[in-house]
């Protein structure tokens, strides 16, 4: 009751009052006086999930939230979670951008903030940006920046460890800056040793050596390496582990000096150094060495001085001996599986801190954590596993994730429609299960993962799939070497993407009409189909019409079309009235365009047996070879003119009129078009050797209907009006 009582008077306290004294006492828990000074607003000086993380800390607690966010990240989801956001770097790289300290601290102190949270990565391990921080009047949420600098160099936190008799691995007392010196180490202490930059982490500028004559070159290379990453190629050599386990402490301390363990974690499934599923606690640790890890761990941050949250890393090996690597004086990427196992909400508690209450007062007092169950953290990259995990940028086209009891998901911008970008790390989401055993979070970290459907972009869902299906991970049996002695891990199922691809293929469609694919691999047969010829007509009768001018025995024989030609529209008409013989209109040539051979009957085939049809059809009455699915399928499927087509055909066949269907104001196409569109189409068509258009419209719609009649007619061609029919076909009353 008291707990709850302290966190609703704070909460109060936090809205109107700017400085006060708070007194607890009860006689469990400590007793103190304490500086209070509540927050009112937080800036994160980070981006995506953490930030959000932090800014959801923020809400809970009643503070004001502000993000920050470079010219890349303007859509990004985290600056959307907060209260206010504000661009920085503009016209700065990507990353550089978060790393402006002096436009950070402007952004601070124009919009009245009291405190920055830096988050993980970027500037927050870098102690000028803390002192930056506080130089400028504000609060920085985090241990001070002189334990910041102490333990962000690995050679003073080296030192630092063995005035508090924490073990250490043997190593070099500074940092080495010449191979000279690195070969000397080695030949005192021996091999296996392992090169590590002294001014920086996360696995770059690191090397194992296991061979003398090896030496020289992996210093060059991993000092090159660590000098391109953080400035500075200076190393640090300590003797190699073998196999060893990597376990961290997770610590939290406040202004008063006292100090906790939230127990530990175990990192040890990492590739290339980097860390990639997450265990909380670590599984078959022996309780003695769980207690003197805790404690030595405890023991170091008493020492320098430690506020706020922090994790000491330690390697330990087969036997049970562990030895100290470093200290992470920040919130880590792993805190979630703390938080699972402790209850302990590690973001609020670092706020708290930097208001001023004490670890007590929280509730936080060493007799009172207790693990609970186990939890697990995996790390859904934008990467391709089957690509030895190269970066995958890109669109998110789905994004459906695995939720339900026991599972915790902290995300950035995963949503369908997200960009995926180059510029930053390729974090998507972490999911945490939460349940009794080791094997229950398993089972449900693997029943969120094939729940989440994630199309645009290669994940490593696929890698953490295997690593949660393997037994030796199934029973704790871990070390750094678990992936690397694990190729079976690289084995994937790919992936058949059905719905995505039915999906993607319907848009195509209905975008961009059918482009169907040949339905067999096998070539056309080589052969040429059968054309009749046109024989050449020497009659008498042929030779006479030669001889009076009216026709040469070379062409066809005369048709409707001269007639309408030399006579004009009205005549033409005239004359088919006065026919009393059935006329027949042949459309074949259209059918060509509609029919399942729709996208392989070319102009060339057409042209081809073009001269027989105007010699041996030349009393049709017309012939339709016209329309929207000549453009359509022309244009679309066999990447011809149409206006090409209808002109050769006219060469080839001159004397039997060609008619087309005109679907009134919408021409050729599916919808309305300009009126003098439709009047320049109907032109053009009868320049080039259209001559019948037989108009209709689908609706009956009059206006549509003698709009197509009058551009038809103006341009001198011959108009075929039609009614489309409607009505029961089936009933024999309707006539």
């Amino acid at each position: 009751m008291l707990f709850a009582f302290a966190n609703s008077a704070v909460k109060s306290l936090r809205q109107t009052t700017p400085r006060v004294r708070v007194f607890l006492i009860s006689k469990n828990a400590y007793s103190s006086q304490v500086e209070y000074k509540p927050i009112r607003s937080v800036l994160v000086a980070n981006r995506g999930e953490i930030a959000i993380r932090v800014f959801r800390a923020c809400t809970e607690l009643g503070i004001k939230s502000v993000a920050i966010y470079s010219e890349q990240d303007k859509m990004h989801m985290h600056r959307q979670k907060a209260d206010e956001s504000y661009l920085v770097g503009k016209g700065l790289p990507p990353v550089e951008a978060y790393l402006n300290i002096p436009e950070i601290i402007r952004v601070c102190k124009e919009n009245d903030v009291d405190a920055v949270h830096p988050g993980y990565g970027f500037l927050s391990e870098r102690s000028d940006f803390a002192q930056a921080v506080i130089d400028a009047g504000l609060r920085f949420i985090g241990p001070s920046p002189k334990v910041v600098q102490q333990m962000g160099d690995k050679v003073a936190a080296r030192t630092a460890a063995i005035e508090a008799g924490v073990p250490i691995v043997p190593g070099t007392d500074g940092p080495v800056t010449t191979k000279d010196e690195a070969v000397g180490f080695c030949k005192k202490h021996g091999l296996p040793v392992i090169f590590k930059a002294a001014y920086g982490g996360g696995g770059r500028g690191m090397r194992v050596v296991r061979k003398m004559e090896e030496v020289g070159e992996m210093f060059e290379r991993a000092s090159s390496e660590a000098k391109a990453a953080f400035g500075n190629g200076a190393m640090f050599i300590e003797k190699f582990i073998e196999r060893p386990r990597h376990i961290e402490v997770q610590l939290l301390g406040d202004k008063a000096g006292n100090v906790v363990h939230l127990y530990e974690r175990d990192c040890s499934v990492q590739r290339r150094h980097q860390k990639v599923v997450e265990i909380a606690p670590a599984p078959r640790l022996p309780v003695e060495v769980r207690n003197k890890m805790t404690d030595a761990a405890v023991r170091l941050a008493k020492h320098v001085g430690y506020e706020n949250a922090g994790t000491v890393e330690f390697l330990c090996d087969e036997t049970g001996n562990f030895y100290f690597i470093e200290v992470n004086a920040r919130l880590q990427v792993e805190h979630t599986v703390t938080e699972e196992i402790t209850d302990i909400d590690l973001v609020q508690s670092q706020i708290r801190v930097a208001e001023g209450m004490t670890l007590p007062e929280l509730g936080y007092t060493q007799d009172k954590i207790h693990p609970r169950g186990f939890a697990i953290q995996c790390r859904v990259t934008t990467e391709d596993p089957a690509n030895d995990f190269q970066p995958s940028t890109g669109r998110l086209e789905v994004f459906r994730s695995g939720e339900g009891m026991g599972i915790r998901l902290d995300s950035a911008s995963a949503f369908a429609g997200a960009i995926i970008s180059p510029y930053y790390d390729s974090l998507l989401v972490k999911i945490i299960s939460h349940a009794s055993d080791l094997q229950s979070s398993a089972s449900k970290m693997n029943r969120a993962l094939r729940e989440f459907r994630i199309r645009g972009v290669k994940t490593n869902i696929p890698f953490l799939l295997n690593v949660l299906e393997n037994q030796k991970f199934l029973h704790g049996v871990l070390d750094t070497y678990f992936i690397d002695e694990h190729p079976q891990l690289f084995q994937f199922r790919i992936s058949q993407n059905r719905a995505q691809k039915l999906l993607g293929y319907l848009g195509e469609v209905l975008v961009n009409g059918p482009q169907t694919p040949l339905a067999t691999p096998l070539k056309p047969a080589e052969i040429s189909p059968h054309v009749p010829t046109v024989p050449l007509d020497l009659s008498p009768e042929a030779v006479e019409r030669e001889e009076r001018g009216e026709a040469k025995v070379t062409e066809p024989p005369k048709g409707l079309r001269q007639l309408l030609k030399s006579q004009g529209p009205e005549a033409f008409a005239k004359e088919v009235r006065s026919r009393k013989n059935l006329m027949l209109m042949d459309t074949t040539f259209r059918d060509a365009h509609q029919s399942l051979l729709a996208t392989r009957v070319r102009s060339h085939d057409l042209l081809k047996i073009s001269p027989y049809v105007a010699n041996k059809f030349h009393n049709l009455y017309a012939l339709e070879n016209w329309g929207g699915a000549t453009f359509d399928v022309a244009l679309r499927f066999l990447h011809e003119c149409p206006w090409e087509r209808l002109e050769e055909m006219r060469k080839l066949i001159p004397n039997i009129p060609f008619q087309m269907l005109l679907r009134g104001a919408n021409a050729v196409g599916y919808t309305n078009y300009p009126d003098n569109v439709v009047y320049k189409f109907c032109e053009l068509a009868v320049q080039t050797g259209m001559d019948i258009f037989r108009v209709f419209d689908s609706l009956n719609y009059l206006p549509n209907l003698i709009l197509g009649m009058e551009a038809a007619g103006k341009a001198g061609g011959v108009v075929e009006a039609a009614i489309s029919y409607t009505g029961d076909v089936s009933d024999p009353n309707r006539t």
